[in-house]
């Protein structure tokens, strides 16, 4: 079994270090690329729920007012969060009792 010097083990240690490097920023990459994924799930499903309860397509040009009205209710009440809230209150209590 032949020794190494101390010059090829830093080597192999820098060229693992490279190897180590290039797999973490590929892993965060894949990572950002899921939550990106997800996110934009999420939107096309909350504009497809809000254009179901309208009844209709939203226009672009009409998106601010969409904002503003939504800004509103949670300014004077925060109406939106408390609903959310009760729903995923209820929805857990539902989860958790047991059936007789």
């Amino acid at each position: 079994m032949a020794h190494r010097t101390t010059e090829e083990r830093l080597a192999e240690n820098k060229q693992k270090q490279e190897r180590l490097k290039q797999e973490e920023r590929k892993l965060k990459s894949q990572m950002v690329q899921t939550e990106r994924k997800a996110r934009t799930k999420r939107l096309i499903e909350i504009g497809g729920a809000v254009e179901s309860v309208l009844g209709k397509p939203i226009p672009k040009e009409d998106l601010p007012k969409l904002i503003g009205f939504l800004k509103q209710q949670e300014e004077r009440g925060r109406y939106f969060s408390k609903a959310m809230a009760f729903t995923q209150s209820a929805s857990a209590q539902s989860n958790n009792t047991p059936l007789v």
